[in-house]
């Protein structure tokens, strides 16, 4: 039996192993899927080792990589890493959270979408911003400690740049749950109906940011299509298979 598992901090909220579990019973695959809960990384590659691959989820998709041995072209070009391959006893890092964002997002985008905001600036937007730049969007962070260009704060988000980024994307984890109530604090009352929202948040499945969008005739997307895509190209890439 193959052994793969999910590397990360706080991980009660995590859909994979159902995901996974799901996806070997119909596919007659002998293999089972297991939470590797660690609050460090030190000593992570033995406990890796034990597995035939692994996804990472935050904390660690940035903080992983000195640990790894390879990076695949597309992990290095973003700078996260959410899926490890054990190849011959090497660990070879990829991400695998591009190709789920890309794919999620296809069925939705307009002419409008020009520009987008990209709330958060862990290792999860870091996949979102290299999707976007691909398919031509301009982009810009929002965070609490802005740093670099085209990096504002909260508080700096107003009318004007809201009217003309028309996607908006929260990587942030507020309003997961069991923090579901939690609000990113954005001037909701300047969305429009040509906006698209997208939390890569799928528990809950409507997140307070989708829902104040959707009062706001924004459409709204959360992240279980992105999990279920980047899931089954994780498959793909621990077997040699992409």
């Amino acid at each position: 039996m193959k052994k793969y598992g999910l590397i990360g901090k706080s991980l009660g909220h995590s859909f994979s192993p159902t995901f996974f579990k799901e996806y070997f019973e119909e596919n007659e695959i002998d293999a089972r899927y297991e939470l590797i809960e660690l609050d460090s990384l030190d000593n992570c590659r033995q406990r890796i080792l034990e597995f035939d691959g692994c996804n990472v989820t935050i904390p660690h998709k940035e903080a992983i990589i000195p640990h790894l041995d390879e990076l695949s072209e597309e992990a290095k070009a973003i700078g996260a890493v959410n899926v490890i391959q054990v190849e011959n006893g090497r660990l070879i890092g990829h991400n695998s959270d591009a190709f789920g964002f890309h794919n999620s997002i296809k069925p939705f985008l307009t002419g409008a979408h020009e520009r987008a905001l990209i709330l958060g600036t862990g290792g999860a937007s870091k996949a979102v911003a290299y999707v976007l730049k691909k398919i031509g969007l301009n982009v810009f962070y929002i965070s609490r400690n802005p740093e670099g260009e085209n990096h504002f704060s909260y508080e700096d988000m107003n009318e004007q740049m809201i009217a003309t980024c028309k996607m908006i994307v929260n990587t942030t984890p507020v309003g997961m749950h069991p923090n579901s109530e939690d609000l990113v604090p954005i001037p909701y009352k300047f969305l429009t109906e040509e906006h698209l929202l997208v939390d890569l948040i799928y528990n809950p499945a409507k997140t307070r940011f989708l829902y104040e969008g959707e009062k706001m005739s924004a459409t709204i997307l959360n992240g279980e299509t992105m999990l279920k895509e980047q899931a089954l190209k994780s498959y793909r890439i621990w077997n040699n298979n992409v």
